[in-house]
């Protein structure tokens, strides 16, 4: 079974989530970026120690800033230390599925949580479309 991990990437912070079964997505510690490169290699040895076989983006399809982040985006996989399979998958509203979905649960501090939440919703949604 092949061990696949998503991330959720914003200009402060970068939400993680695992799936080590191809079935369940599971929230990680997100990571506070201080520059890309510290992140770049926060993400790479977060890739190794989880042995990951695939890594699954979030971008935002539609809107204005589409092609801008998308770049953002490939520009900071291209950092990354990791060889094996990558899939952009269209990350819209996920950010505010997760705050919807914590709401009385989980105080919205800036600490990352809904970060990884919604990189947990990324990967339910690469999971869900079969295309791997």
């Amino acid at each position: 079974m092949k061990r696949v991990a998503s991330l959720d990437i914003g200009l402060k912070r970068i939400g993680l989530a695992i799936s080590p079964d191809g079935k369940i997505a599971l929230p990680q510690n997100a990571l506070i970026r201080k520059n890309r490169n510290q992140a770049a290699n926060e993400v790479s040895r977060f890739l190794k120690e989880w042995k990951i076989d695939i890594l699954v983006v979030g971008v935002p399809l539609g809107g204005s800033s589409e092609n801008e982040m998308r770049k953002r985006s490939e520009h900071f996989v291209s950092l990354l230390d990791f060889d094996g399979e990558i899939h952009y998958v269209d990350e819209s509203y996920t950010s505010h599925e997760a705050r919807e979905s914590t709401k009385g649960v989980v105080k919205h501090k800036r600490d990352g949580r809904i970060d990884s939440i919604a990189a947990a919703l990324i990967l339910e949604r690469f999971l869900e479309s079969k295309k791997w």
